[in-house]
């Protein structure tokens, strides 16, 4: 359904914010993109949007939806030309809603967007019974605030719906909702992706979430993939050590020590990223051989490989 091909987001004639990311996704898989803040997994979704903020551009690289190249096509020629549909939700939905607009004239004004023929607020009314809203045609007329937070997100949801996506990027939608909702919003997104036939994205810095949500797993560090994996695989065994580093921060219910582990040094920076392993002044494993030249791909069990000269695990090798 969506396929990324080396892609490099740059800022102008600047560094690379994204380094040569490659993945596809099927209809109805989850794909979860994990890494620590400013490893560029929000700068590769909005590239795949095609909202990439001023001064930055994709500089190399191929974007390919259900067949048709979208690469360098803004939402708004996407449109027009009537080729494959991204939708994205965003972290924090007050950001994204229009405090001044009642929750119904937001979600027709999407409808009428892509599917200027419709009835749009039956469809607005339909879209929100589709994300469990209930009394739907009551919540049609109320304003964002008097929303929970939970019912935010279903709003957003709804919106991204409007357009029939083929495949939906969630960018951390769950960070500011409390654990039950949260649960509630990941069975929602779960749910569509089966009955919609749709792919997803799930963008996120929780491994529980990928863990309970994700069919795959692609781990991502200073702007490039290190570890890709079906789900089962990865936390049974994971092959590349900033993978492990990030399973080993944690926390364990089972142990006594409050302290919770942490990975040493901080990432590097755009522009500051070391030759070789980018992970290599962090990692200790690191060797020689980690430190120049270029990093080799280790393979492991299908469906899972790792950038790294020295994997953790002997399936690397078989």
């Amino acid at each position: 359904m969506l396929s990324v091909e080396n892609l490099v987001v740059s800022v102008g004639r600047g560094p690379d914010i994204v380094r040569g990311v490659s993945f596809g996704i099927e209809p109805g898989e989850i794909l979860g993109l994990v890494g620590e803040s400013g490893s560029g997994k929000s700068m590769t979704s909005l590239a795949l949007m095609g909202l990439l903020p001023p001064k930055l551009g994709i500089s190399a690289g191929q974007v390919v939806l259900d067949g048709a190249d979208i690469t360098h096509l803004a939402p708004h020629q996407r449109v027009r030309r009537k080729c494959g549909k991204v939708a994205m939700i965003f972290q924090e939905p007050m950001t994204s809603l229009n405090p001044v607009l009642r929750i119904g004239e937001q979600i027709e004004e999407a409808v009428r967007v892509h599917d200027p023929d419709a009835d749009a607020p039956a469809r607005a009314r339909e879209l929100l019974d589709m994300v469990r809203i209930p009394d739907a045609a009551h919540q049609l007329s109320a304003y964002p605030h008097q929303l929970s937070g939970g019912m935010r997100q279903r709003v957003m949801i709804a919106i991204a719906l409007a357009c029939r996506p083929q495949v939906l990027i969630a960018d951390e939608p769950t960070t500011a909702l409390d654990v039950t909702v949260q649960r509630q919003v990941l069975g929602l997104i779960r749910e569509l992706c089966d009955s919609l036939h749709m792919g997803v994205l799930f963008i996120t810095h929780d491994l529980g979430v990928v863990a309970q949500l994700a069919d795959r797993v692609a781990v991502m560090y200073a702007g490039k993939l290190v570890e890709t994996s079906d789900v089962g695989p990865l936390f049974r065994a994971p092959l590349h050590p900033y993978t492990a580093g990030l399973m080993a921060c944690l926390p364990d219910p089972e142990s006594d020590d409050p302290a919770l582990a942490t990975i040493p040094g901080a990432a590097p920076r755009p522009g500051d990223i070391p030759d070789g392993c980018p992970f290599a002044p962090r990692c200790d494993r690191a060797a020689a051989p980690c430190r120049s030249g270029p990093v080799p791909l280790a393979h492991g069990a299908p469906g899972q490989s790792a950038r790294c000269h020295f994997p953790l695990n002997e399936r690397a090798s078989a």
